[in-house]
């Protein structure tokens, strides 16, 4: 990795990514993928963890959307106060979209929860090594009927 390519954490290292994300199975396949690509991985499953998390200079910043029991307001401003330190990812599915909806303008870009699976290597490399190509607010690859 070359030095500006992307988000850093401490000591010029990929930042790791940290994932508010209360589904054990998806948190687990974050990590594996993660890993096996060299990126540190932080669980972060209370916002007083997601609160540390983000202390600790992250490279990106992941958010389930759909997750019941996260306070996403809450999870959202606590990235804002601690003045926004990695982008953020969030994921939602089609079925939920209207209800995630608030909260993708707070976000760097949203993802259907499909296409992060199909997708989760290319996106940890890019905003990882590459920088961010993002786009605030809608689902990647939606349709403007979908957006609306």
């Amino acid at each position: 990795m070359s030095a500006g390519a992307g988000p850093v954490g401490i000591g010029g290292s990929p930042g790791a990514v940290v994932a508010h994300v209360r589904d054990l199975l998806f948190s687990s396949r974050i990590a594996e993928t993660a890993r096996r690509l060299g990126y540190p991985f932080r669980a972060a499953r209370s916002l007083d963890d997601l609160r540390a998390a983000l202390a600790g200079h992250p490279g990106l910043v992941m958010l389930d959307l759909t997750a019941s029991g996260l306070d996403l307001d809450a999870a959202l401003r606590a990235v804002e106060e601690a003045g926004r330190p990695a982008p953020v990812l969030g994921w939602t599915t089609h079925v939920l979209w209207k209800t995630t909806k608030p909260f993708h303008d707070r976000c760097d870009r949203v993802v259907t929860r499909e296409q992060l699976t199909e997708e989760l290597p290319d996106l940890l490399r890019g905003y990882l090594e590459a920088g961010s190509s993002t786009r605030r607010g809608g689902v990647a690859g939606s349709t403007p009927d979908e957006e609306r």
